[in-house]
């Protein structure tokens, strides 16, 4: 059963339209301080009718849709696997949205990512609202309508039904996602075995002592952005005409 919104949440309480012929938007709406960069010979493209907000950073192979909002602070970035973000998409304020190897990162339309949200590697299929400081990992995928609450994190390789809520601050694990409050747990943790956490994130298998590796190899795949480029301002590339 589909819960209400929270009130006062802190995702949208801003200036609202009735209708979306009510705001204008300008030829060139990409903040100039805005941060593109050119990683693994990828660079980021952008809607001509979208706005990346000056401090925040798109990174490698992203792509942002037609009238979709990058907020300040916000990271998008394509660390070995591409993001995609639709169209009437909005990333809020420090809000982190990575694809990586493996797992592309993709968002549908009409997605509201909250403040400090984090996505890795998942797919939200559209008309959903992330909640702030939620967590979806690694091939998660969150299907039409669903939500994902304040502070809730959706486990490796699981999804979430369309109209689905997780709960604020709860956990959701498996295919279908069970749902299981934060205090259960026993229930987490045998959810989350199957679910191969550091196979999925890391690439390495269950053992006692895994950090060196998974730093290690971590360190390997960040070292590649000592070839960075930061591209100039106004600089960056425009998607096609059919898809702004």
């Amino acid at each position: 059963m589909r819960a209400p919104m929270a009130a006062g949440a802190g995702d949208v309480g801003l200036i609202m339209v009735d209708t979306a012929e009510q705001y204008v938007t300008t030829a060139r709406a990409v903040g100039r301080d805005a941060v593109f960069i050119r990683h693994r010979m990828k660079s980021p493209r952008v809607a001509e009718s979208a706005y990346v907000a000056p401090t925040a950073v798109l990174c490698g192979d992203v792509t942002v849709g037609p009238h979709s909002r990058v907020l300040f602070g916000a990271v998008v970035t394509a660390e070995g696997g591409p993001v995609e973000i639709g169209a009437h998409c909005v990333i809020m304020e420090n809000a982190v949205v990575r694809g990586v190897p493996r797992h592309p990162m993709r968002l549908g339309d009409h997605v509201l990512v909250g403040p400090h949200a984090s996505l890795t590697g998942c797919v939200v299929e559209g008309e959903t609202r992330i909640g702030t400081g939620a967590v979806v990992f690694n091939g998660a995928r969150i299907e039409v309508g669903a939500e994902v609450e304040f502070h809730a994190v959706v486990h490796v390789n699981t999804v979430v039904g369309g109209r689905v809520v997780v709960p604020m601050g709860w956990f959701a694990g498996g295919d279908p996602a069970q749902l299981v409050p934060p205090g259960e747990w026993e229930r987490i943790r045998d959810l989350i075995g199957p679910l191969d956490y550091p196979g999925t994130v890391f690439g390495v298998g269950e053992t006692d002592n895994a950090m060196p590796d998974i730093t290690r190899r971590y360190a390997r795949g960040l070292a590649l952005h000592s070839q960075d480029h930061v591209l100039p301002a106004n600089q960056h590339d425009l998607l096609p005409v059919a898809h702004r």
